[in-house]
């Protein structure tokens, strides 16, 4: 008895299948990139230009550092996400004149008359290697939050309505008395201590 041959199976297309499969799912997948920071990068140094130190006041500077394990140092102490947004206004607006907060300066400015703000202040935003992005995503909305409510509140006060509502030439008046100054660090290795 002979032995009845079976037909091989031709597998040259298969290849070409799979190359549509993997098309097909790449063109179908959706990526989720909803998170993300919107911010105005400083234009770049020209090469000839020299780059200068700068020296701020210590009573200017406001020191937020998150460590690996996410958890905040504020000015030195230990503080939780929900207390920054008040510290951070605090600090930004030097209500009471503080002396250890940044120095109020009292100018005439066209369109609103006389003001007094602080104008050096600055905000600075140091994080370790492994802080997790929701974290950092979550002290930069507190930090912004801060700068958005003291805005509005001027906003309100000043020409009673929100700063949303404001024509672009009010809006750049109060971004003046409130202008946004926060100051991120290249990342380190603060580990689980602070």
């Amino acid at each position: 008895m002979a032995k009845k041959k079976v037909p091989a199976l031709n597998a040259s297309s298969m290849a070409d299948i799979s190359f549509l499969l993997l098309i097909f799912f790449l063109v179908t997948t959706s990526m989720d990139v909803s998170q993300g920071l919107a911010r105005r990068l400083p234009a770049p140094v020209p090469p000839d230009q020299k780059v200068e130190d700068t020296d701020i006041n210590k009573r200017n500077l406001f020191v937020v550092k998150i460590n690996s394990m996410n958890q905040l140092l504020v000015q030195g102490q230990e503080m939780n996400i929900k207390q920054l947004r008040e510290k951070a206004k605090e600090f930004i607006a030097n209500p009471n004149d503080d002396p250890n907060l940044p120095k109020l300066y009292t100018e005439n400015i066209e369109g609103l008359g006389e003001v007094t703000y602080t104008r050096e202040h600055v905000i600075s935003v140091q994080n370790d290697v492994d802080t997790q992005y929701q974290a950092y995503l979550d002290v930069q909305n507190e930090l912004v939050a801060a700068y958005n409510e003291l805005r509005n509140e001027y906003a309100q006060a000043k020409f009673h309505k929100p700063f949303v509502e404001l024509d672009e030439e009010q809006q750049k008046l109060v971004q003046k008395v409130y202008p946004q100054k926060i100051s991120e660090a290249e990342p380190k290795n603060y580990g689980g201590n602070k």
